[in-house]
């Protein structure tokens, strides 16, 4: 089917809803290391380095006891001490400078790191040495893993305080136009065009600061969600057709062409009203960023296990350095802000995409448009 202009030929047919749940997925984790008859293989190191002390004791005591009787000329019970003696004692510092550095000094410095992540500075970072890699395993396993630990947390570090100045930049700019223009309607002295303008701005501010709060809200709650409830079965098809008519009055000002010819019948299991947001989302961006008179096509198809629903735009593009970023929070392409968003609308996208089991991409070319890409898991063949 197509669109042109203001053209409604959709027949939106109502969806049967059934309501039922997947059965959760199994979630643990099996352990790294397994034990023999309780002991782990950490214990069988140390029991053999243990057993390894006592044989080089035994070789080393000999050896020193020969050696002192080949020296004096004979051999007798004082010697015999003192050779014993002296080889333990040679014995113990050897054996404590090699544990002391295979073990006990990665240990430390590990403590010493744990102390700065507890104090904020999440940069430490522990080197995993020669003796580290080659003699005892476990503790290059645990340095590799404080290291991943260490690097995840300072990412969310960042995270957080850019989600903050974002958040806070979001807010403030239009806070502050609502703000001056609320003061001169209050000031008085504006004639009745200018009084309409003010009032106008001050409602698309408020709109835009709720739209703001909302994807916000949505996002930090599907970012803590695995699981998705209230799954119907409906037809995706006839909920695309929906979106777009939705956004009628968007596409029929600005004399867009839809083209929705390449949906395919296709009857789908999720949550429905979830789903939307991603058609609302993409298709709202590709209105904004067409041009008047342009085309946008909306296709839809199955392709092995999964569903692929593709949106496509003759319009202005990405810049090839944007792309990597445009599902990040806050983040928006369009630096002039020359059209209006709150960024927040691809990372929705994606994580209600991540949820389904799926994915989204893009391609794009400056001045020749953008291709959305959104692939579902179809577990539910019909």
């Amino acid at each position: 089917m197509e669109f042109r202009g203001s053209k409604r030929a959709v027949d939106i047919a109502a969806p049967q809803e059934r309501s039922a749940l997947k059965d959760l997925p199994e979630t643990g984790e099996k352990p790294r290391h397994r034990f023999l008859g309780g002991v782990s293989r950490l214990g069988l190191k140390l029991s053999f380095l243990v057993l390894i002390i006592l044989l080089g004791a035994d070789v080393l005591t000999f050896t020193s006891t020969i050696v002192i009787g080949f020296v004096t000329g004979g051999t007798n019970d004082t010697v015999q001490v003192i050779g014993a003696v002296g080889a333990s004692i040679f014995i113990g510092v050897l054996l404590s400078l090699i544990i002391g550095n295979t073990v006990i000094r990665p240990l430390s410095e590990l403590i010493k790191a744990t102390k700065r992540v507890s104090d904020g500075d999440y940069t430490a970072k522990l080197e995993i040495g020669w003796s580290e890699k080659h003699t005892v395993r476990e503790l290059s396993d645990l340095i590799r893993m404080f290291n991943e630990m260490t690097e995840e947390l300072r990412r969310t570090e960042l995270f957080r305080k850019d989600f903050i100045s974002s958040f806070s930049h979001e807010f403030k700019t239009p806070l502050a136009s609502i703000r001056g223009f609320a003061r001169q309607l209050y000031e008085g002295g504006l004639t009745p065009e200018q009084e309409k303008e003010f009032s106008r701005i001050i409602l698309e501010e408020t709109e835009f600061l709720s739209e703001l709060s909302s994807n916000t809200l949505m996002l930090t709650n599907l970012e803590n969600k695995d699981i998705v409830t209230e799954k119907t079965e409906f037809s995706l098809d006839e909920q695309l057709r929906g979106c777009m008519l939705r956004l009628e009055p968007l596409w029929s000002e600005k004399d867009i062409e839809i083209d929705m010819e390449g949906l395919d019948s296709v009857r789908f299991f999720w949550n429905e009203q979830l789903l939307a947001h991603i058609w609302h989302n993409l298709f709202d961006n590709a209105v904004k960023f067409t041009p008047a008179g342009g085309t946008i096509k909306v296709g839809c198809k199955r392709s092995g296990g999964f569903i692929v629903v593709t949106v496509s735009d003759n319009g202005c593009g990405i810049e090839p350095e944007a792309l990597p970023h445009i599902f990040e929070k806050f983040y928006q392409a369009d630096n002039s802000h020359a059209i209006r968003g709150n960024g927040l609308g691809l990372a929705l996208v994606k994580r209600i995409a991540e949820l389904c089991g799926g994915s989204v991409s893009v391609e794009s070319e400056k001045g020749k448009g953008t291709t959305f890409t959104v692939r579902l898991r179809n577990d539910r063949q019909q």
